[in-house]
């Protein structure tokens, strides 16, 4: 994704705006809430697992990828989930999809200082990261449906 601004002559210059990828990972009406470990700022605030796509990866490929990485988890990707939500000052973007783990896999705790599975009624039992509060709310009605 790219997009553009101008420059001191009047002339658009592009940049890369980078895209961060996020998955709803969702299991009997509840999902995937994971603390953060780093960095100090945010430690012991809740997200969604996930991280950049790479050059010449497709989303839900970065997103499978970081899922294996951050939680030892294989995962089919499914729809988006709400908006995209700019990050960094505009220079990057979050981008949510609902998941659902395959096999028997369960998350480990690789990357997170800890992990929790929450209902549409628990969402507001944890202090997420700015970026992700969007996401909560467009998950309720998902998670309340069942």
């Amino acid at each position: 994704m790219q997009t553009e601004r101008a420059s001191g002559g009047g002339q658009a210059a592009r940049r890369d705006l980078k895209v961060i990828v996020g998955a709803a990972i969702i299991r009997d009406g509840r999902v995937l809430a994971c603390a953060r470990s780093a960095p100090p700022e945010v430690a012991g605030m809740w997200e969604f697992p996930g991280g950049k796509v790479e050059p010449g990866e497709s989303e839900p490929e970065a997103l499978a990828r970081e899922c294996v990485e951050e939680l030892a988890v294989r995962v089919e990707i499914g729809d988006r989930v709400g908006r995209d939500v700019k990050m960094a000052h505009g220079r990057s973007v979050l981008k949510v999809y609902a998941a659902r783990l395959l096999g028997d896999d369960e998350p480990q705790l690789l990357e997170h200082s800890g992990l929790r599975w929450l209902s549409a009624a628990e969402l507001d039992s944890v202090t997420w990261l700015p970026a992700d509060a969007p996401i909560v709310a467009a998950l309720r009605p998902i998670l309340a449906a069942g």
